[in-house]
């Protein structure tokens, strides 16, 4: 596919209907950021509001020097101006006073997503599910981009959705696809967007602080693939219970053609792990080149299988290339070894199934640490697998308490006040051949700004030591 040759009658007629209309941009962290810098680029007329002080909004005074009128501690006063379109960042929950108001006044309240992919002639492949999206998002556009496409990588991983267009708009980079990793919170609110590939990994308990319950969350996953039509693809993890429960009742949603995968046995006309092998219809992936290991990242290959060669990338190519694939920081990253010791950082795991299946993964006797700001799970679940792998448990932050509820008498645990403290204490408890993993299943925001700044400290204090 030439890219340069693909007409982009959608972005123009986009465009057009942006001309002089009145925009809402609620949320101004780096999506709000990048999706009112571009309205204005287009010609709207755009407000920008913020619950946050200005102080804490270091973008906002450059969308006041391109014209955009902020509202920094509240969105009431923005409604005032009566805007057509309310675009929410993904950080604002659907039922926010704000986006309630918006809608009764008239205007069509959508998440930066969908704004962006009306913008997108390209076809797109989106990656959506509770965990392994960034591993996989990346290692798909690698393959797109080894196999020789121009292709846009975003969304949740990282690069708003929307400077797919902004590229267009002001270099005139015509890409021929888009790999796109999505959010629940990113479907929320959606109303046309169509993937032509749509690949859901997994669905287990997470953000159940902002969902009334768990089948609401599920639900809203499963808006990615509600507008798709003939000729797009569904993949789909097969052993995910849940997944395989909304299959059974014929409740997936959209009429794409349905691609299963499986790593725990054979699946007619899908693609599934036998022994040392992915096999996909004729072809096989021996996994031992894979630089990825653990069951999980079996199923984000597989995912990445499936979808390339839904768009036509060949074997050879998507083989190279996720056997070069290195995987990402912060998910199941070896740190180092010390006196015997492994230790692991997968700060990236912030929920509960994404801890199930770290455990399920590693042979080792383990001591873990967890906690940080809990999100609504039910942290029982993972009795069986505490009881089983891990020899000791530090627990840190708000959730900490929760945790022991839970889990604290199953095996060694002890709570600790300050991170320095859990990771010396995670030393002392650890022996030879054991396997310290720092993988929290909750969020960082109790104690970081992020999980990358947890991360990035559990790797100094290990290194230090």
């Amino acid at each position: 596919m030439n890219g340069g040759a693909r007409n982009t009658v959608k972005f123009a007629a986009e465009l057009k209907k942006t001309i002089g209309r009145s925009f809402l941009v609620v949320g101004l962290a780096s999506t709000g950021i990048a999706v009112s810098r571009f309205l204005v680029k287009c010609g709207a007329r755009v407000i920008g509001t913020d619950m946050r002080d200005i102080s804490a909004l270091p973008g906002a005074s450059e969308l006041k020097e391109l014209g955009v009128e902020v509202e920094t501690g509240g969105h009431k006063a923005a409604l005032k101006s009566k805007p057509e379109v309310v675009i929410v960042s993904p950080g604002v929950p659907r039922d926010h006073e704000v986006l309630t108001q918006a809608g009764k006044l008239g205007a069509e309240v959508i998440s930066d997503v969908e704004f962006a992919w009306r913008f997108m002639d390209a076809p797109v492949l989106a990656v959506a599910g509770t965990n392994g999206k960034s591993t996989t998002t990346e290692l798909l556009g690698e393959v797109m981009t080894k196999a020789g496409h121009s292709v846009f990588v975003g969304g949740n991983i990282g690069t708003p959705a929307i400077e797919y267009a902004e590229a267009m708009l002001e270099k005139g980079i015509n890409y021929e696809f888009a790999v796109l990793e999505i959010s629940s919170f990113h479907l929320e609110t959606i109303a046309t967007f169509r993937p032509r590939v749509g690949v859901l990994l997994n669905i287990t308990e997470d953000h159940l602080d902002r969902y009334k319950d768990f089948d609401d969350y599920a639900k809203t996953k499963l808006r990615l693939f509600e507008n798709q039509v003939r000729g797009d693809f569904a993949v789909v993890n097969a052993d995910d219970a849940v997944i395989a429960g909304y299959i059974e009742r014929g409740a997936l949603g959209g009429n794409a053609k349905l691609v299963k995968f499986s790593s725990s046995g054979s699946i007619e006309n899908g693609i599934f792990l036998k022994g040392s092998e992915i096999i996909y219809g004729s072809e096989t992936y021996p996994v031992a080149g894979f630089k990825l290991k653990g069951l999980h990242n079996m199923e984000n290959i597989m995912a990445v299988i499936a979808s390339g060669r839904a768009v036509g990338v060949p074997r050879q190519s998507i083989l190279e290339s996720v056997n070069s694939f290195e995987g990402l920081s912060h998910r199941m990253e070896f740190v180092r070894e010390f006196d015997g010791v492994t230790y692991v950082d997968d700060s990236k795991g912030t929920n509960i199934g994404a801890l199930q299946m770290a455990l399920k993964g590693i042979g080792a006797p383990v001591v873990l640490i967890a906690g940080g700001r809990d999100k609504g799970g039910d942290y029982s679940v993972l009795a069986s697998l505490i009881k089983q792998k891990v020899k000791a448990m530090i627990l840190i932050g708000e959730a900490r308490f929760k945790i022991f509820k839970s889990l604290g008498g199953l095996t060694d645990t002890v709570m600790a006040i300050s991170f320095e403290e859990a990771v010396n204490t995670a030393r002392s408890k650890a022996g030879v051949g054991d396997t310290v993993l720092l993988c929290p299943a909750c969020s960082s925001f109790d104690m970081f700004k992020s999980y990358k700044e947890r991360g990035e400290r559990f790797r100094l204090l290990v290194e230090a030591f």
